[in-house]
């Protein structure tokens, strides 16, 4: 399969192999409502990068390790504590950075949902074993649990489609992107297949402003690109796993044209010129 992008498309955004402080392994990326770039990284550190690239600030560390994060209109920071398994909360104001809601056994990757106040988590549960993979929190209060007797297998990235009436996971080990449709009561129904035409690890996803998703594979090094009806297609690969380097989740810039990666098996975040896609 020909990539529709060259790999020149992609470089190095931020590189922090040598910078203070270090950024080290970031799985999880996401952009605040100003257009900040923030990750998280294996030593349980939120970070924030400046736009002009400067410099990277570390807002707090669980001591643990940060896997998919989400933020708020309000720039709270919503985390996936793998070494505590809880979903963390890093409160702009306040400063703190603790414990929000508990539950899965893996929480993976957290979508918030404005609209229904409250915060969707993957619990990726083991590997190759299907178990229940998604659950749902309040926003204000952080109560809540397992709101779908769906198995996944390996739930990870997920995202909620741009008319919100669908949340689409990545089963890394299937390997598949499903969704399951949210009924008016808020509920979930029954979760059906959209894609299975990805390989081999897929992890994280993001939809741009045509309604095509994009997912990124942890392996190989690769992103594709699906329409509305599920037909994908392969966006952008780098061989040589050095400036995409297991690039676990993605963000897209608010204008629609920059793509930024984390890059698990590296130490910088990417991004990636996809405005070609959109002449």
């Amino acid at each position: 399969m020909q990539p529709i992008l060259d790999s020149n498309k992609a470089k190095v955004y931020y590189d922090g192999i040598f910078s203070n402080p270090r950024l080290q392994h970031p799985e999880g990326v996401a952009l605040d409502n100003d257009g900040f770039v923030y990750c998280g990284t294996e030593n349980g550190e939120i970070m924030k990068i400046e736009k002009d690239k400067s410099k990277m600030e570390c807002l707090a560390s669980s001591g643990g390790f940060i896997l998919g994060i989400a933020i708020d209109i309000n720039k709270n920071v919503f985390a996936c504590e793998m070494k505590e398994a809880a979903l963390f909360k890093y409160d702009s104001e306040k400063k703190t950075f603790k414990e929000f809601a508990k539950g899965p056994k893996i929480p993976n990757y957290p979508v918030i949902d404005k609209k229904r106040n409250c915060i969707y988590v993957s619990d990726s549960f083991g590997f190759n074993e299907k178990g229940i993979g998604l659950y749902k929190f309040d926003l204000t209060s952080g109560e809540g649990g397992p709101c779908s007797e769906e198995l996944f297998n390996f739930a990870n990235g997920m995202c909620l489609s741009p008319d919100g009436n669908y949340l689409y996971v990545v089963e890394s080990f299937h390997p598949c992107v499903s969704r399951l449709p949210i009924n008016d009561d808020g509920s979930f129904g029954k979760k059906e297949i959209f894609t299975e035409d990805i390989a081999i690890v897929p992890d994280g996803l993001a939809f741009d402003k045509d309604n095509n998703l994009f997912i990124s594979c942890y392996e190989p090094s690769r992103i594709y690109m699906a329409d509305t009806k599920g037909n994908t297609k392969l966006l952008i690969e780098d061989k040589h796993c050095t400036t995409m380097a297991h690039p676990t989740n993605i963000a897209i810039s608010e204008d629609g044209n920059t793509m930024y990666t984390a890059n698990l098996g590296r130490w910088h975040i990417t991004e990636i010129d996809i405005s070609s896609l959109y002449k």
